[in-house]
């Protein structure tokens, strides 16, 4: 029996509009975590384009089709893998490297969630204040404009 473990790296994209307001959604898995657009790299994938890919299957949302620029924030941060996802990557790997972008579209610019239960646009702050991971908090501290 062949596993197919995960890659262990990932995109982060914190999807914002022209208002200020962020997109985080609510993980199937578990109601407490809150999050930006994530996903796990593919095989000979570059992570702009898991980025891309992931924008659109998490959010319905197509970057190149709407012409949205996903600015690659040139910051990469390493955690430790949660043990309840642990069995999804190879044996003693313990921690994933995230590479994170961010992307602003137009405001009330539709969502479909295939992989999340809920979504919610929030203010930045409030954003900060919801997601689970502190990498997740720091980019949108880092990334989302400050609204005037």
């Amino acid at each position: 029996m062949t596993t197919n473990y995960r890659i262990p790296q990932s995109a982060l994209t914190v999807v914002y509009n022209r208002s200020g307001q962020v997109l985080v959604m609510q993980r199937n898995d578990d109601p407490e975590f809150w999050q930006s657009v994530t996903g796990t790299l593919e095989q000979d994938e570059l992570p702009i384009q898991t980025s891309i890919r992931e924008v659109l299957e998490e959010t319905g949302i197509d970057t190149q089709k709407h012409q949205y620029q996903v600015r690659d924030c040139q910051q990469t941060n390493t955690y430790p893998i949660r043990a309840m996802w642990q069995h999804r990557y190879p044996p003693n790997t313990p921690f994933n490297t995230e590479y994170v972008f961010a992307v602003e579209v137009d405001d009330h610019h539709e969502v479909i969630l295939t992989e999340h239960s809920a979504f919610l646009w929030l203010d930045k702050e409030q954003a900060m204040e919801k997601v689970w991971s502190d990498t997740n908090r720091e980019a949108i501290k880092l990334f989302v404009p400050n609204v005037e």
